[in-house]
């Protein structure tokens, strides 16, 4: 982990807190919401390959495997190109040397995509991804004070757009407001990084949001603890945070049927 990309210096990441909160976030998905988990094996020479999300845009039955801003973060998509040719979909591969993108500047609402053009993902790597998914709309939004989009906001249900309280991504929701034709409802949170969050929607459970936890983030809790139709689980992400990790950026969610 002190290998890990971060954007600013900081305390050491707890190693065994880290494990430790990752597992519970593996438990979460597969044993309290019963979704089928595929984990790819650590590699001990990509330290960032936890960040699974930022290698892989799946949408139905295509996924496109980017080419991340970050030169040392590229041979990560290997591994994610093996277990995904496995779940049988058709697999796009961003070849293009002048493109970037990551997953964590890549927002799907249901209906478009909103792609984060930040220090990671240049127009290059949006142009490409409107290419692979021409069914939706593509808009750019500017990420400024971030690292990436999805560092300030999130999908928090169907029609709801999870943002935090800075101006960096008040802007960054007006700029998204903007270029939709749909209206969102918004849920405003006072933390930038409470804003990443995970929803989700099982037939069994109903809807469904990983947030973080009150200890992290207790005025933001307060606010996701406001959606009464939501089944609310908190995960603590004390340590990823650390090296700019946050809920989204440890799975790619794959709406697919399959036995694996």
């Amino acid at each position: 982990c002190r290998q890990a990309l971060r954007s600013a210096a900081g305390p050491e990441v707890d190693f065994a807190r880290a494990e430790r909160e990752h597992q519970l976030y593996v438990g979460v998905l597969r044993g309290k919401l019963g979704l089928q988990v595929l984990e790819l094996p650590a590699d001990e020479s990509l330290p960032d390959c936890v960040f699974v999300e930022d290698v892989a845009v799946v949408c139905e039955e295509t996924a496109l495997l980017t080419r991340p801003g970050a030169p040392s973060r590229r041979k990560e998509v290997e591994a994610m190109k093996r277990v995904l040719e496995s779940l049988n979909l058709n697999i796009i591969e961003m070849t293009d040397e002048n493109a970037t993108l990551d997953g964590g500047d890549v927002l799907f609402t249901g209906r478009e995509f909103f792609v984060g053009l930040s220090r990671r993902t240049n127009q290059r790597g949006a142009e490409i991804l409107a290419d692979t998914f021409k069914d939706y709309a593509v808009s750019t939004v500017p990420v400024y004070d971030s690292l990436h989009l999805k560092g300030f906001c999130s999908m928090a249900g169907p029609n709801l757009i999870a943002i935090g309280s800075s101006e960096a991504a008040q802007k960054a929701l007006k700029t998204m407001q903007q270029m939709s034709d749909h209206r969102y409802d918004k849920l405003t949170v006072p933390d930038d990084a409470a804003a990443n969050c995970i929803y989700l929607n099982i037939p069994s459970k109903g809807h469904v949001l990983l947030h973080r936890a009150p200890e992290e983030y207790p005025e933001s809790a307060k606010v996701f603890e406001k959606l009464k139709d939501h089944m609310l689980i908190p995960i603590a992400n004390t340590e990823l945070e650390k090296v700019d990790g946050s809920l989204t950026c440890c799975s790619v969610l794959i709406n697919k049927a399959s036995e694996l």
